[in-house]
């Protein structure tokens, strides 16, 4: 694909059009098409620069936007990355994302690689010193804090109903452990924990089954005890 050079919407200067900011004033720039040319864009833009036709906001861009950024309070603007619908809070570059648009980056490549193409370029993330629980942005409640898959190193705000937030970068650096197979590695690790603790758990039994049986005067192994206690011994060994 051509790159072509274009006009910031803020102030004017020249920008190729796969820029994510403009260098001058620094304001967040987002492509659109031309609804009469159908060549990109940014929005903002009062005409195509290539045409002269007028710029019109597709439909899909315009929408009532979902509400404040959970981490700085500013507005978040619905962001279309390919087939993925986002919101972005454009001030400290948090995106939110509802589960099932989650569920679609966790599993299409496709919409992997729009999304790291898209916000993949946005500078490093923006650490902050005190670690802060933030209100989910579709009902208010705070979000629990998680290490994603446990080993991703990411650590998300999520609401278990609505989304997940992710603050700068955070979403790309998902995606990326995902492509590396983080995922994968994540599900094999769980099965072995699994597979420990039931062992754990079955060593345990068989240490009181055996406390059990080598100690005859306590009441479990009394009576009828006594045959359930051998009987749970005797299935142990065969199970």
């Amino acid at each position: 694909m051509d790159i072509k050079a274009l006009n910031c919407p803020n102030c004017g200067a020249s920008v190729v059009d796969n820029s994510t900011s403009c260098a001058h004033c620094r304001s967040r720039l987002k492509t659109m098409s031309c609804g009469n040319c159908f060549e990109t864009i940014f929005e903002g833009s009062n005409y195509c620069p290539l045409c002269g036709s007028k710029a019109v906001v597709p439909e899909s861009q315009s929408g009532k936007p979902l509400g404040d950024c959970p981490r700085c309070s500013s507005t978040l603007v619905r962001l279309d990355v390919g087939a993925v619908s986002l919101h972005e809070c454009e001030r400290c570059a948090g995106v939110w994302c509802d589960v099932d648009t989650f569920e679609t980056v966790c599993s299409e490549k496709e919409g992997q690689a729009a999304v790291i193409k898209r916000l993949g370029e946005l500078g490093d993330p923006r650490h902050e010193h005190q670690v802060r629980y933030v209100p989910c942005p579709a009902c208010g409640v705070l979000m629990n804090r998680s290490n994603f898959a446990r080993i991703s190193g990411v650590v998300i705000d999520s609401c278990k109903q609505h989304g997940v937030w992710f603050d700068a970068q955070e979403l790309p650096s998902i995606i990326s452990f995902i492509q590396k197979g983080g995922l994968d590695h994540a599900r094999e690790k769980d099965k072995i924990n699994i597979a420990e603790q039931r062992e754990r758990l079955k060593q345990e039994q068989f240490k009181a089954t055996l406390d059990r049986m080598r100690n005859p005067s306590t009441a479990a192994y009394k009576g009828t005890g006594s045959i359930s206690a051998i009987r749970n011994f005797i299935d142990f060994i065969l199970d």
